[in-house]
């Protein structure tokens, strides 16, 4: 069978066909409705994969910084385009059949990430980005339940995206922080953790799915457990751990969580907040205007019911229409692969740059433990000295605190170097960026 010109260089001679029903109100079955879509299922081939990334075919250029951002796929670029070009216009009220074709798209793109994390189309709002979308869950839920009696336990591992907002809710409600700590490889202390969760009043444990400087992931799992016994909430920050691995938020019975797109291979401008039905309709609107009212009167207004309650204004369209084509994309490859293709670059990370001399790693040291980067300090010698040194020769690493000062200030560092894979990445990519790393530090030293 002729490949879609769209899907042309993304796939293999040996890929397989595998049916996907179409979705409730899919636009490719408002086009064509007896059309069943095709997902390709393909064997693992990482040439083929890296030529959909236009960006990677910039002479010399070793993109190593897939924690901060990730590239876009071409299919990516093409569907985001497509919609400026023959659908822009904006959604929900409009009757004419570009405005339905853009409801629809965004819609769509909405039932693709409930999909994803195994949620409800209703229980997904969009965001234009990760840290809005804590915001949102810390303004919202926060200003009608936490009192000066309620405890927020947050993780020592967090993004201050997941730490701030709670600050800001502290300061409204009186409520009390405290912190879950860790040792210097990351593992939670599970005993503090329980023992705070008996003694204090704890209303909601902010917690991260996977570290964005130590690559561990906590078991959230059990955490959750822990807390709901203790009638407690938990909010759960994906925004590392979508990119690489599955997500259930119904098997992990999450109360929150939230992601971006710019870091699962979608654009920028838009995140996601996933949370349970009862919580969300009982908690208030975030921000207020247009498209989150149901009625508006002089003496006051009703807001719409979820999501839309939660999404105030002319929402980011095109972006929506991104993510869903780079969920779509990345359904064509197997867990087990992708898994097992950054377990192999975090393990020849660990290897390599574990033999220069004054580099010192953090984290586990395992790639059995550690999750998509691999971060590290050098003795007297700056990270952002490193981080400059390796961009010159078109390694692109991540240097500084990466919004974590409390991790980094348990540490005992003021800063890190880190180096984070993606699915495009290689062994020989990781290779060269550790010898020049090692000429970087011989230098420096």
């Amino acid at each position: 069978m002729k490949l879609n010109k769209d899907l042309e260089g993304i796939f293999v001679a040996d890929a397989e066909f595998v049916s996907e029903k179409p979705r409730k109100n899919s636009f490719q079955c408002v086009l064509l409705p007896h059309v069943e879509r095709k997902i390709w299922r393909i064997t693992w081939d990482i040439s083929a994969i890296r030529r959909q990334f236009p960006l990677l075919a910039q002479p010399g250029l070793v993109y190593l910084d897939a924690a901060a951002t990730t590239p876009l796929p071409e299919s990516v670029l093409e569907a985001t385009a497509a919609f400026e070009k023959t659908m822009r216009s904006n959604v929900h009220r409009g009757l004419y059949p570009l405005a339905e074709a853009a409801t629809v798209a965004y819609e769509n793109a909405r039932q693709r990430v409930a999909e994803w994390i195994g949620a409800k189309s209703h229980e997904v709002i969009f965001t234009k980005n990760g840290t809005e979308a804590l915001n949102l869950i810390a303004h919202s839920w926060g200003s009608e339940h936490l009192t000066k009696k309620d405890t927020i336990l947050i993780s020592l591992l967090e993004h201050h995206s997941n730490v701030v907002p709670w600050f800001q809710a502290q300061k409204q409600t009186q409520c009390h922080i405290d912190w879950i700590p860790c040792d210097d490889h990351g593992d939670l202390d599970l005993e503090a953790y329980r023992a705070s969760l008996a003694k204090n009043q704890v209303k909601c444990v902010a917690l991260t799915g996977q570290s964005n400087v130590l690559g561990v992931r906590p078991p959230i799992k059990d955490m959750i457990r822990a807390a709901h016994d203790a009638g407690a909430i938990v909010v759960i920050d994906a925004c590392q751990l979508a990119a690489h691995a599955p997500i259930d938020v119904a098997a992990l019975d999450a109360d929150f969580l939230f992601f971006t797109g710019h870091k699962v291979y979608g654009p920028t401008g838009i995140g996601v907040v996933y949370g349970k039905r009862k919580l969300l309709e009982a908690m208030p609107p975030f921000l207020g205007g247009g498209m989150m009212i149901r009625e508006v009167k002089r003496d006051g207004f009703t807001p719409a019911d979820i999501p839309q309650k939660f999404e105030a204004g002319t929402p980011p369209i095109a972006a929506a229409v991104g993510l869903d084509a780079a969920l779509q994309w990345q359904q064509q490859f197997a867990w087990p692969d992708r898994v097992a293709h950054e377990r192999t670059l975090i393990e020849a990370a660990l290897k390599h740059l574990g033999m220069i001399k004054h580099l010192r790693l953090l984290g586990p040291g395992n790639a059995d433990e550690q999750f998509g980067c691999v971060s590290f300090v050098v003795d007297n010698v700056h990270p952002h000295d490193i981080a400059e040194i390796a961009g010159r020769a078109g390694v692109c690493l991540r240097a500084g605190h990466h919004c974590t000062q409390p991790l980094h200030e348990h540490l005992g560092v003021n800063a890190t170097a880190r180096l984070s894979v993606g699915i495009y990445n290689t062994v020989d990519e990781v290779k060269r960026a550790a010898t020049i790393i090692e000429s970087a530090v011989q230098r420096l030293s």
